[in-house]
């Protein structure tokens, strides 16, 4: 057998009857008849059927299934809009340590302080950061953050006898907006977006009544671009008594700079997982927590980690408020993903303010040279920037020409760039931009890593130019071939008979 058969191979094909990886001990308890641990229409009808192989064969199988993953160890990942920077490996050895890793959730709070005094103490970095004073760590996610979010502004207008029915949206949001507002009970109302790449300020302006609970807003954009309007964007949704609602997936651009809480929005939710160096993707954990302004404090999800004066001198403690007639309840059962505020305090207590600050200004400054490097290298004629501004964080490129002239979509571009051993950008985000590539080098890049990536774009296009069925069959390289995505995703084959 060849070694490309073998690796194909999967780990209940290596199975045979009787190898085993480990022998459990001897019982050194009394023995306790099944019946009386778990009643019988709970228990499986015939043992579970698992792979029978020995050590080594467990080893290589995940070792294996690991060098198939394209990686933020294994190479650059620019993805737009996601912030894969680098998580840097003292956070993982702090996380680990046993009174983080080993302690029980249901602790009672008394014998949790050290674990409740470093939430309480992210609270107050990340109210500091946002510029709002209140902070709840529960939702698991940014997209869990801007359900609080919108479950907040809820409970905000209904508190006042309001009876509000949409929200708005950015017609360049993240797919999550929407989607959140749909849970929550709104209607969607999308916001265009102006020749410069703002909020279109006529189109808001039309649209924003006395109906309207909130807006939805990241800044800057999706397209990697300041809200200009922003103070004016405030006073338009304020005017009509909505709540300003700010998406942190794009936090890494100004933190340390500006703050949301001072452009006017009352709701700001955090990606720990993004701006604050938690690993980010497979699936999870993540973090969403979310800040407040002074109105939006009293519906709060329960419990709120709190800090309270002892009454016998013995100085402050840390305890959890459940007293919050107001709140809009529980989100998630205990406290949060307690280790991603380990790795996220590390990070902020790492850097300081001057630190935080810094990974903004090198973030706009990667983004700013890669794109202008771009432009230098003579990539702008087949993709050219879709709005030609100083961009921050990120931008978004359009793959219009090229797809005209080259006869290549940004997919295959994208698709290519795999066996040059670089991880694609976003694709075909924001829907605002035909053919769009979304570009976010992050701050923990060198400039080596931004030059090879413009070297890999400019030979993609100049063997398109050549052979554009080059990559329009890519990647080549991978442990798979493209795939049909779509059958993918309509009909995802998540079970193998075994």
């Amino acid at each position: 057998m060849n070694k490309a058969a073998d690796d194909g191979l999967t780990i209940f094909e290596r199975s045979k009857p009787g190898r085993r990886a480990f022998v459990a001990p001897e019982l050194d308890v009394p023995d306790v008849p099944i019946d009386e641990l778990l009643p019988a229409e709970y228990r499986r009808r015939e043992p579970p059927r698992l792979p029978e192989v020995a050590e080594p064969e467990i080893v290589r199988h995940y070792n294996r299934l690991s060098k198939r993953n394209f990686d933020l160890d294994t190479g650059f990942y620019p993805l737009g809009s996601c912030t894969m920077k680098h998580n840097p490996k003292l956070h993982e050895r702090v996380a680990a340590l046993p009174g983080h890793a080993k302690l029980h959730p249901l602790q009672h709070p008394l014998r949790a302080q050290g674990a409740l005094e470093l939430m309480w103490n992210l609270q107050q970095a990340l109210a500091a950061i946002a510029g709002l004073p209140h902070v709840s760590l529960q939702p698991s996610a940014g997209s869990h953050g801007e359900l609080a979010g919108v479950l907040l502004t809820r409970a905000y207008h209904e508190d006042r006898g309001e009876r509000r029915t949409k929200v708005l949206t950015p017609d360049t949001a993240h797919g999550t907006n929407p989607a959140t507002v749909t849970m929550g009970g709104y209607d969607v109302v999308k916001v265009g977006t102006d020749a410069s790449g703002n909020v279109d300020l006529d189109d808001l302006r039309e649209k924003a009544d006395t109906d309207v609970a909130c807006l939805m807003l990241t800044n800057p954009s999706t397209l990697g671009l300041f809200e200009t309007g922003i103070e004016e964007i405030a006073q338009i949704v304020h005017g009509v008594g909505a709540t300003l609602y700010y998406d942190g997936a794009n936090l890494n651009a100004i933190m340390g700079i500006c703050r949301p809480g001072d452009m006017g929005f009352d709701i700001v939710h955090f990606n720990l997982h993004k701006t604050f160096t938690q690993p980010h993707g497979g699936g999870g954990p993540g973090a969403g927590p979310i800040a407040v302004s002074e109105r939006i404090e009293p519906y709060l999800p329960r419990p709120q980690v709190v800090r309270r004066d002892s009454d016998n001198g013995d100085g402050p403690h840390f305890d959890l408020d459940y007293d919050r007639p107001k709140s809009i309840g529980r989100l998630r059962g205990f406290q949060g993903n307690y280790g991603v505020f380990v790795r996220s305090y590390a990070y902020i207590r790492s850097l300081g303010a001057a630190g935080l600050r810094e990974v903004s200004e090198v973030a706009v400054l990667n983004a700013n040279y890669l794109l202008a490097k771009l432009k230098a290298a003579g990539v702008a004629e087949y993709l050219p920037a879709a709005y030609d501004r100083i961009c921050m964080h990120e931008f978004v490129l359009s793959g219009a020409p090229m797809k005209r002239e080259l006869e290549i979509r940004t997919l295959d571009l994208a698709k290519r760039m795999l066996d040059f051993g670089v991880h694609p950008p976003t694709v075909y985000f924001p829907l605002v931009v035909e053919e769009a590539l979304m570009v976010e080098p992050t701050e923990t890049e060198t400039k080596e890593t931004l030059d090879h990536f413009v070297e890999i774009v400019v030979e993609i296009l100049r063997e398109a130019r050549e052979d554009p069925e080059v990559a329009r069959n890519a990647p080549y390289t991978t442990p798979v071939r493209r795939l049909d995505e779509a059958a993918a995703a309509r009909k995802p084959v998540i079970r193998q008979a075994l």
